[in-house]
């Protein structure tokens, strides 16, 4: 897969390659675990790198993701001593790449609020015996979408990770031209609001959000953040 960066041919229709491709996707997986390891220490950490990553598989790169930013951050976590580690997706797209990695590895588990039907038209039920999935339609009401998102914290506490690394996806907002979400800038705040309730070491990632508001809904989360 590394390889395959360095190739100049493009990799899908939603993911071309451009001149120093490969150094970018590294830099962003780096930062990554630059989060991960601030979070161990104690700190709120949020990287605003791109090119994402949750649709990255293990051989293949899609989706405008190059390589599995919080896949590779949450495997170096258990492979240096965190004993468990939850992976939480709230993008608007599945995050198939992270659960082709995470599926049935011993101490990780993943939980991905999503669209479906919708891009890349995975994620319809639970696989393996750690990978929990929370399909909702679209233009699901605001209300429903948020109780999706709740029931799937509730479930990734009931696993008592000692790490959580986030999907931070801001494209099921309501004006994101990608999807039909549904979410408000109120909402992202609201997350970042119930994370820091669970005082459960946690960092996020940047995914998807292609909205011009994507920089005040990065805000509204790291406010509830901070608390």
């Amino acid at each position: 897969m590394l390889a395959r960066l360095q190739e100049p041919y493009d990799f899908d229709g939603d993911t071309p390659y451009y001149e120093g491709i490969a150094g970018y996707a590294r830099s962003s997986a780096a930062a990554a675990l630059d989060a991960m390891n601030l979070a161990r220490n104690g700190d709120h950490a949020f990287s605003l790198m791109r090119p994402p990553g949750h649709h990255a598989t293990r051989k293949t790169q899609m989706g405008f993701c190059y390589l599995n930013n919080i896949a590779i951050a949450a495997l170096e976590a258990l492979a240096t001593g965190t004993e468990r580690v939850a992976v939480f997706d709230f993008d608007v797209h599945h995050g198939n790449g992270t659960e082709d990695i995470l599926l049935n590895h011993p101490g990780a588990a993943f939980y991905s609020v999503h669209q479906f039907p919708c891009y890349p038209d995975t994620g319809q039920k639970n696989v393996g015996n750690n990978c929990f999935n929370y399909p909702v339609f679209p233009s699901t009401p605001r209300e429903t979408w948020r109780a999706t998102l709740a029931r799937a914290l509730d479930d990734l506490k009931k696993f008592s990770p000692k790490l959580v690394a986030v999907s931070a996806g801001f494209d099921a907002y309501e004006h994101d031209p990608l999807a039909q979400g549904t979410l408000t800038a109120e909402d992202f705040f609201w997350l970042g609001q119930e994370l820091r309730k669970m005082k459960i070491p946690f960092f996020s990632l940047l995914e998807g959000g292609y909205s011009d508001d994507l920089p005040e809904l990065i805000l509204a989360y790291l406010k509830g953040v901070e608390g």
